[in-house]
């Protein structure tokens, strides 16, 4: 390979990702973006600039070593590039396709000043898919250190603190309240975005660790924390997530026809309601007008869902403007691509209908006012403005909260009073002794990658707490 110079390499172009084309994807569930050739792949990790001290790896909640990987992509050893991305990231092929890396490694991307940052997330994508496909990149726990440790939730927190504490040897269970682990990455993300069998390699991955992984298991209801701890685990983690939806707290949401984003998209995604004859369907949307309420990752999920399952007309409903939506602006754009409206500043005052099914949405026109603590303006109400919107289906997508299972069972878990649990923001640990936590369960909604990042430094401060009770015990 030649040997490019800094400017040379700041001439090349990012290299776009191919996508399906958006007429023939509304009308299936297969993977929207196709992922980099190797072509592309190549003369993408070309444009990296090789900073002595790279910023993209801070923007990295698990801190993939970025500036050592994308060498190895442009220089054609991916086998050398996917054991260290292994060695960073327990699901970087997840990551490459969901992480919001505009607003992360790439935002802080030195080519992004006067230009466009380098593709990291379609590089870690690439990578991760070229290993999958050649068995490469797998790790090897290291010798066993008889300690036990319990992971009560199997999504992206625990996935990832499971992984890290399984290679430095210790036994770990992981335990499920659905049928399928994964968490949000099984239930809450559509498979045009995020394959079942993408999941289900980066979950095997684990299992090939040792790591076992216990479905169908409630804590905080036949078993608990305390039970957990009596029984011989050493150490517990939280990772159950922020799965209780939040809902509108207007009238009429107790129509026939309401969903929240977490039932729709659970009985699309885990339950498959889109395959003729399923046990859990949706109501039939052939036809149908659909109005999504929210404006982040989720609410563009369901109103992409709703296209799929023959929606003649689906609206995202959003109280402030496009430039303010929290959700990826390439999956806001592949949603407009694929026919879903967005109706910005307005805010719903009521849902209607008849005989106790949905008709209707009354809205309200909203302008922008003062900022907020976020820094976003506040959206305020137009006084006289409400105007009504036929519908047939509601989404409701504007976050979750902590489900209070948890709160009801272990007393001695503190919570703040948004019901979210109190832990240390570095190390994940809780007031408890032997629990730690990390994820939404702690911070709230928020990004797979966050928690994921949650999870790593819980499993670190776990090892260390787990070393130095080995030593103390020593003598």
């Amino acid at each position: 390979m030649k040997e490019l110079s800094t400017r040379e390499r700041m001439q090349i172009p990012r290299q776009a990702m191919p996508v399906r084309d958006p007429a023939e994807r509304r009308r299936d569930f297969e993977e929207v973006a196709l992922g980099l050739t190797p072509e592309l792949a190549e003369r993408e990790a070309m444009r990296c600039i090789l900073c002595k001290r790279p910023p993209c790896i801070e923007g990295c909640p698990v801190r993939v070593r970025i500036d050592q990987f994308i060498p190895l992509v442009a220089s054609g050893d991916l086998a050398g590039a996917a054991r260290m991305l292994a060695e960073d990231n327990a699901l970087p092929a997840v990551c490459g396709r969901v992480c919001p890396q505009e607003t992360q490694c790439e935002e802080l991307c030195v080519l992004g000043r006067k230009g466009l940052p380098v593709a990291i997330g379609a590089l870690e994508r690439y990578v991760a898919d070229w290993a999958r496909e050649h068995g490469a990149g797998r790790q090897a726990p290291t010798a066993p250190t008889g300690h036990r440790i319990a992971v009560v939730g199997a999504g992206p927190a625990g996935l990832t603190c499971a992984s890290d504490l399984a290679r430095l040897g210790h036994e770990v269970t992981i335990f499920e309240a659905l049928h399928e682990p994964g968490g949000v990455l099984a239930y809450g993300i559509p498979r045009f975005r995020l394959p079942r069998d993408i999941v289900g390699a980066e979950i095997r991955a684990l299992t090939d660790l040792g790591v076992e992984i216990v479905t169908d298991a409630v804590i905080g209801m036949a078993e608990s924390i305390d039970d957990l701890l009596a029984g011989g685990y050493d150490a517990v983690f939280v990772g159950v997530g922020a799965g209780l939806p939040r809902f509108l707290d207007v009238p009429g949401e107790d129509l026939v026809g309401v969903y929240s984003a977490n039932e729709f998209l659970t009985r699309v995604n885990l339950m498959k309601a889109h395959q003729a004859g399923a046990a859990t369907p949706v109501i039939d949307l052939d036809g149908a007008r659909v109005a999504v309420f929210g404006g982040g990752n989720t609410a563009v999920d369901a109103a992409r869902t709703a296209v799929r399952l023959g929606a003649a007309e689906v609206a995202m409903l959003y109280r402030r403007t496009r430039a303010e939506m929290p959700a990826r602006a390439e999956e806001v754009e592949h949603a407009l691509e694929e026919g879903v409206l967005l109706t910005e500043q307005v805010a719903p005052v009521e849902l209607t209908g008849t005989d106790g099914r949905l008709e209707g949405v009354r809205l309200l026109r909203m302008e922008q006012g003062e900022p907020d603590e976020s820094g976003r303006r506040r959206p305020v109400e137009i006084p006289g403005s409400e105007f009504d919107l036929p519908i047939d289906l509601a989404v409701v997508a504007i976050g979750n909260a902590p489900n209070p299972i948890l709160r009801r069972t272990t007393a001695d878990l503190e919570h703040t009073k948004w019901g979210t649990l109190v832990a240390d923001p570095d190390t994940g640990e809780t007031r408890k002794p032997g629990v730690w936590a990390g994820g939404d369960i702690v911070t709230g909604g928020a990004t797979v990658i966050l928690a994921m990042g949650a999870g790593r430094r819980a499993a670190q401060a776990i090892h260390r707490h787990l070393t130095a009770k080995n030593d103390l015990e020593a003598g």
